[in-house]
């Protein structure tokens, strides 16, 4: 039949009819109407040995005519690759459905982080903006936002893996179509369960075979002499069982922290000088003007501002401990940023008090009280940690009775607070109980002399103890 549809093509009939004709012919003894469709761009086959039927769109009916508006646009009908070859136009079409949630840029001198967590599941609902995953680096904590507002299709990347500026993570689907919820997959069931076996024969010749094969060892245990276990040596370590052990990946942030307080080792020739502090005139201050502060400025005096006062003032007074070693220089800081070191549940952080020389308590109360907020909840940006000309760290806080800090790299010098204690000390002849502080100050001996370290620790000893010198500058 393909043969004479061929030569009276290559005759020049009419395509539209002979097809009719040759449709007509093949059609079955059965009245009931049956109807084929594809859909878009599959595939319909025609025959043995042809080639397929590219973007089919409308019905066959096999039992009954076909015509030529049946198919749209039939283009040619040759002979040299298959008898029958049909194009018709293709109805679909390519949409910016999906879109793309990237890792953002995470800072100049960050160039990759450790995906810490999901925020949102595969077929969550997102909005633009909305953050769906945290990465963490070696200095913050940062939101991959989604870009635009849709349902969460699939996630291309996994939890602790190592992601760039511009990794893809998920997929966007702004309509939400192709979403389906996540089924755990073949390879993700447990490995216990082991096959059951083909036959109920094999299985009776199995169970038959097993006490067999355990009655042995009971056996030879029984006749076996029992002796008590070898005693223990006394100069053997008796190390703990595994089981009681849990290890887990240092954070990128502990990684970091690590890796900068043993290069400070490493680099600097440090050396610490201590005093003491008494905070008596300090506490006074702070308990006569606490109310009136917080209601003319809406933040709580603490003792931090006292200290970073003192602090600029004795940078001030020695400008080489504000200074740092660069090669065979040494760069001179005529600004003072203090670095507060704060503790947080992912490891230490310092933000920074930009300027500090220009503000006055309560200025730097607030610095403080929104700085620690936001490296509490990881929110704080590079940008607020980056630079910092001198740090101060508070472990009195905590209930430290005296320490030894390490320098903050490329600073030179850190001060360290500790807890205050009320002790016996000699005023005026007598022994009467004061609130003192212990105080440390860590520097870089290759920089800076101990003459400039104790004359430094001084001026914050006199600035704390009579905080009037600040008004008087003396």
């Amino acid at each position: 039949m393909w043969g004479i549809i061929r030569r009276r093509v290559a005759g020049g009939g009419s395509s539209a009819s002979l097809l009719d004709r040759s449709l007509q012919r093949i059609r079955p003894a059965v009245s009931t109407e049956r109807s084929y469709s594809t859909a878009g761009k599959e595939a319909f086959l025609i025959g043995r040995g042809s080639n397929h039927v590219r973007n089919f769109s409308h019905h066959i009916f096999l039992g009954g005519t076909v015509s030529s508006k049946h198919i749209r646009e039939i283009s040619v009908f040759t002979q040299t690759d298959s008898p029958i070859r049909v194009w018709s136009r293709s109805f679909s079409s390519d949409s910016d459905d999906l879109v793309d949630a990237v890792v953002p840029f995470m800072g100049e001198s960050i160039t990759d982080g450790t995906l810490a967590k999901f925020l949102k599941n595969p077929g969550d609902i997102v909005q633009i903006d909305e953050p769906i995953a945290q990465v963490e680096t070696d200095k913050v904590t940062i939101d991959v936002a989604s870009p635009e507002a849709g349902v969460i299709q699939k996630f291309v990347a996994k939890e602790g893996d190592t992601v760039e500026p511009g990794t893809k993570i998920a997929v966007i689907s702004k309509s939400g179509e192709g979403v389906t919820p996540a089924v755990p997959s073949e390879k993700e069931k447990p490995e216990k369960e082991a096959p059951q076996p083909s036959h109920p024969a094999e299985k009776d010749s199995v169970d038959k075979q097993k006490p067999k094969a355990e009655s042995a060892p009971v056996q030879e245990k029984s006749k076996a002499p029992s002796t008590p276990p070898p005693k223990a040596s006394a100069t053997e370590p008796q190390l703990p069982p595994k089981e009681r052990e849990r290890r887990v990946p240092m954070t990128r942030l502990r990684k970091r922290v690590a890796t900068r307080l043993k290069d400070s080792q490493n680099t600097f020739a440090m050396l610490s000088t201590f005093n003491e502090v008494d905070m008596t005139n300090l506490m006074k201050l702070r308990s006569d003007y606490k109310d009136a502060f917080v209601e003319k400025h809406g933040v709580k005096l603490g003792f931090m501002s006292g200290f970073v006062k003192a602090a600029v003032s004795g940078l001030q007074n020695q400008p080489i401990i504000n200074a740092v070693i660069d090669g065979d220089d040494i760069i001179y800081r005529d600004y003072i940023d203090i670095s507060i070191a704060v503790g947080t549940p992912k490891g230490l952080v310092v933000p920074v008090i930009r300027n500090a020389e220009k503000m006055n308590f309560a200025d730097i109360e607030k610095e403080i009280n929104t700085l620690a907020k936001k490296a509490t909840d990881g929110s704080i940006s590079i940008d607020e940690m980056a630079g910092g000309s001198f740090t101060i760290s508070n472990g009195g806080v905590y209930g430290s009775l005296l320490s030894t800090p390490i320098i903050n790299p490329p600073q030179s010098a850190i001060l360290g607070m500790h807890s205050i204690v009320n002790r016996p000390m000699v005023v005026n002849g007598n022994v009467v109980p004061r609130p003192m502080m212990y105080i440390a100050l860590t520097y870089d001996h290759r920089l800076i002399d101990g003459r400039e370290a104790v004359y430094f620790l001084r001026r914050i000893k006199d600035v704390v103890e009579d905080p009037r010198r600040l008004l008087l500058d003396i």
